[in-house]
């Protein structure tokens, strides 16, 4: 069995234009809707999301701001 290529860990959050994030949002739709594969990039790093990924929201609140995150998850092989 091959050997998986060890990736650094990493955490990051970008921040898009409502235009842009509109655009994603309608790819990441389509792919959803079709049984596709989501790729993007995120700082440089090309991404593919699986058909298999897990989807969530996750919602936090703090005493001064709310923040709700989309998420996929996924084992890589």
């Amino acid at each position: 069995m091959p050997k998986l290529k060890k990736k650094k860990k990493r955490d990051l959050e970008k921040t898009y234009s409502k235009k842009e994030m509109i655009n994603k949002l309608r790819r990441l739709a389509d792919c959803l809707e079709n049984d596709k594969y989501f790729a993007i990039q995120i700082a440089g790093e090309r991404i593919h999301v699986p058909v298999s990924a897990v989807f969530n929201i996750e919602h936090e609140r703090s005493s001064d701001e709310e923040e709700i995150e989309f998420q996929f998850k996924w084992k890589r092989e």
